[in-house]
């Protein structure tokens, strides 16, 4: 049975990695996977002899219970797998819409306004700073998106405008890597419990930055920032109350740790704490009264409310998608599979090496179910030195690669570069910091 799970994954591994070649969504495999597996373990409870019992975080055997105590059984723990999936799911949403009301009141624009140089070089040290603590506060997905909109604004020509582009994803891939609502991977670390904010944060911070300062020193020998840019011009005219709506939404994004540590309530409740506060501010500063009623009014609602409109906005597909695969991965677990390759692993690798690697494959897949895995490889304690390894590596590693993240891949269907103008140009550079900041975490550990 072990195997047939594991047959279904991989398959389902080969549509989601190569989505771009064969014009199926990933949503559909991850969806898929999940469905098969637990179906195949539901349609052989009977046969089963041992279980990952995940109220004990061990091994239990069920040999001995009726077929009846065995779907109960199965029943509470696809029920448990569920529950800590949606409070991921959960989390994100309410960051996605609050990103998309600061995007609403044109907050993000602000940015724009104040680049003003035309120095090539001087140009790309500040869009990827931008990005890089951008991507740490909201997400590096949007963050890129953010900074792409930008660079349009600003960098006319189209082979310029994908160097500046190449270096936001390596930025924003290592901004999201050192706070837990920067990255998917890092935001499922910290609401598992494997790292804390303030230690993420502290071990992170250098390792991350030098994943892009190394970059971003080698750019300087490089004849593409040489010199200066001609700029294009545009009327940039921002909403009355966009700064005040942009400085509003990163603080309550920001505060969804603090309210953690204050109440030490689960993550997803304090972003929807943050959500709804913002929320209201949202409808206040556009002026008009909140509704709850539904019917005809539907669309008039829709319309003219900000969350509304920004909770329609939101990628539900990115969301199925990581249903998908934690439930997928979370079948594995329950049978075992999981823990048994962590075991392997152990004695044929070293820790380190073993991570390491967790990094240059995010680059080829998917790094959410790499990162899902791992998390059932190892029973280390919070912030064990694996967990801040892992939190790297799967956060910046994805920049080896345009396709190895999805600020990657938003980057390639915005700006249309190719897969092989990426690897000749960036991807070298990617690897360089990537493998410097990941040694220097290893001594600061």
């Amino acid at each position: 049975m072990s195997l047939i799970i594991i047959s279904i994954f991989l398959i389902g591994y080969l549509f989601i990695t190569f989505e771009h070649f064969t014009k199926i969504d990933k949503l559909i495999p991850a969806l898929l996977m999940m469905t098969l597996s637990w179906a195949v373990i539901s349609m052989n409870i009977d046969q089963i002899q041992s279980w990952y019992d995940v109220f004990k975080n061990g091994f239990s055997d069920i040999s001995y219970f009726k077929l009846h105590n065995k779907r109960e059984l199965l029943n509470d723990t696809l029920l448990h797998h569920f529950g800590k999936t949606a409070e991921i799911l959960i989390f994100l949403m309410g960051a996605m819409t609050i990103v998309e009301l600061i995007d609403h009141f044109d907050g993000f624009q602000v940015f724009q306004r104040y680049i003003s140089t035309d120095k090539k070089y001087k140009l790309l040290w500040i869009v990827s700073m931008l990005s890089f603590f951008l991507s740490a506060i909201i997400d590096n997905l949007t963050a890129t998106i953010v900074m792409v909109t930008i660079l349009r604004k600003i960098v006319s020509d189209k082979e310029m405008r994908w160097w500046y582009a190449g270096f936001v994803i390596i930025a924003a891939n290592a901004g999201g890597a050192w706070t837990p609502i920067g990255d998917v991977t890092t935001t499922m670390l910290w609401i598992a419990g494997k790292v804390s904010t303030g230690k993420l944060m502290a071990f992170l911070l250098i390792p991350s930055l030098i994943s892009i300062l190394i970059p971003l020193f080698l750019a300087k020998f490089l004849k593409a920032f040489q010199g200066s840019l001609v700029k294009s011009e545009s009327q940039l005219k921002l909403k009355k109350n966009s700064v005040f709506m942009l400085i509003f939404g990163i603080i309550a994004i920001v505060f969804v740790p603090v309210f953690k540590t204050i109440t030490h309530l689960p993550p997803y409740v304090g972003m929807m704490f943050s959500l709804s506060i913002y929320a209201i501010i949202s409808e206040v500063m556009s002026k008009r009264m909140i509704k709850l009623t539904y019917g005809k009014q539907t669309e008039e609602i829709v319309h003219h409310s900000p969350t509304l409109r920004a909770i329609s906005k939101i990628e539900m597909t990115s969301v199925l998608f990581f249903l998908g695969i934690l439930m997928t991965v979370a079948s594995m677990e329950t049978l075992g599979v999981i823990h048994s390759i962590g075991e392997s692993v152990g004695n044929y690798l070293p820790e380190w090496l073993f991570v390491y690697l967790i990094g240059i494959f995010s680059a080829i897949v998917d790094n959410v179910p790499l990162v899902a895995a791992s998390m059932g490889m190892f029973s280390n304690q919070i912030d064990a030195s694996v967990w801040h390894l892992i939190a790297y590596s799967a956060g910046t590693g994805g920049s080896l690669l345009i396709i190895g993240s999805a600020a990657g891949v938003v980057v390639m269907g915005l700006e249309q570069i190719s897969f092989a103008w990426y690897i000749k140009r960036i991807a070298p550079l990617a690897f360089i910091g990537f493998t410097i900041g990941f040694i220097s975490l290893i001594l600061f550990l």
